[in-house]
């Protein structure tokens, strides 16, 4: 068969999704939630674009990402071009780029779509969106707690109640320290135990231990006692007067004093990319169904400087929509569709279109979102299409319509009807 007669697929590509008008409705639903709380907290929006320098990505986001889970590829003009996978590198080169004009500290968001190269499954999908909620250029440990606050008021937001999820915490700065200085690892050794813990989860425990024990030997039982401690309290003196522990029982203190009560201490939480600095988190769901992490963050105080430009602290998470999908689905609290159109107008005959345009002009005039059906099809099927796209009313427009400019408003939820006259129609519709 030849690709000019070859039958197409009508599936998106494989790890993409359609979004039919139920579906976006759902997705415009988690967007406006996740802005909601994010303008609360006094965060402004940007964007850019999808296409990214791949250099980018190979200086600070890790090579497996790069040359493993990326859609790059050489343009037109012979460039090394990349789908963006993630956001932060993207944020750091705008404030990179415009350093001296930017007045710090800056609370930005966006909600990009991002594109990941790897296997399809719950939870992960080779696009999705992603809230991106980022501080820059403060070091105090309140921005680490904040942004921290903020995605647990977006969890709230969802209807998330605090047993159902929980918020765990660690600090590179500490794990830093214990490499480099306490285990006195090498660069690659850190890199290899690093990557080892962040797929803790994914292996068995022996192998797990076994694998530990190559890489620290003697001092492999203190690194295992270590990655015991649920509490930063239980954490031996030796590492506990280290700077970052003691960044970690401040965050967990300002939290404590917030309100926020389901964080705790997890010594195995790494996160997957190279530039965190500091604080790092994870939120996660409680529910052995879903059991997994569903989205996190930290601190990246380098970030900017990877282009030449004056180092400028950050700190921020990424929220992704698939995984919020999956838990607001697990915990019923999906809100039910509601279409974005209001009235449906239905037309008896043809003779009758122009008042229907007059009746819709006025009413988007005064802000009712109106649909009308200029199909001529029998009244019952036109009907029946605002009912399957769940229009919640109706006005019929016929002769009696036409000589009086009087109309019976048609709840379709409720079975119930209005006579309502012109002048008042558009007040009613909107109180409804």
């Amino acid at each position: 068969m030849t690709p000019t007669n070859q039958k197409l697929s009508t599936e998106p590509y494989r790890g993409t999704r359609d979004f039919y008008p139920e579906d976006m409705s759902l997705q415009n639903y988690i967007f406006s939630t996740m802005k909601t709380v994010v303008e609360r907290y006094g965060y402004i929006e940007y964007t850019a674009s999808l296409l990214e320098e791949t250099a980018m990505y190979r200086a600070k986001s890790g090579s497996e990402i790069v040359n493993q889970q990326t859609y790059s590829f050489i343009d037109r003009g012979g460039r090394d071009v990349t789908i963006r996978p993630e956001m932060t590198p993207t944020v750091a080169r705008m404030i990179a780029r415009k350093r001296k004009e930017l007045p710090l500290p800056l609370r930005w968001f966006s909600i990009p779509n991002l594109f990941r190269y790897e296997r399809p499954q719950r939870g992960r999908l080779r696009e999705h969106w992603q809230l991106n909620v980022d501080i820059f250029g403060i070091n105090s440990l309140e921005a680490d707690a904040e942004i921290i606050s903020v995605a647990y008021d977006i969890m709230k937001s969802f209807g998330a109640r605090d047993e159902n999820f929980n918020i765990r915490i660690n600090s590179r700065k500490l794990i830093n320290y214990l490499f480099n200085e306490y285990f006195t690892l090498s660069e690659e050794n850190s890199y290899q135990l690093i990557k080892l813990i962040d797929h803790k989860n994914k292996m068995e425990s022996k192998e797990f231990i076994l694998q530990v024990e190559s890489i620290l030997c003697e001092k492999s039982h203190e690194f295992m006692d270590f990655l015991t401690c649920t509490d930063i309290t239980q954490l031996p003196d030796s590492f506990a007067q280290y700077e970052g522990a003691q960044d970690l029982k401040n965050i967990f203190d300002i939290l404590s004093k917030k309100g926020i009560l389901n964080c705790v201490f997890d010594p195995s939480l790494m996160r997957g990319f190279d530039y965190y600095t500091g604080t790092v988190f994870e939120v996660f769901d409680t529910n052995p169904v879903n059991s997994r992490s569903l989205f996190g963050g930290g601190r990246y105080d380098d970030l900017v400087a990877i282009f030449d430009a004056e180092k400028v602290p950050g700190v921020g998470f990424g929220m992704g929509d698939v995984t919020i999908h999956n838990y607001i689905d697990t915990y019923n609290l999906l809100p039910q569709y509601k279409s974005t159109t209001k009235l449906y107008i239905c037309i008896l005959d043809n003779e009758y279109i122009s008042l229907a345009n007059e009746l819709s002009s006025h009413l988007r005039a005064n802000k009712v979102n109106v649909a009308v059906d200029y199909s001529n099809r029998k009244l019952s099927s036109q009907i029946k299409t605002a009912e399957k796209q769940k229009i919640p009313f109706i006005v019929c427009i016929g002769q009696d319509e036409s000589q009086t400019k009087i109309f019976k408003i048609k709840d379709i939820e409720k079975r119930t009807e209005k006579i309502v006259h012109w002048n008042e129609l558009a007040k009613v519709l909107m109180e409804c």
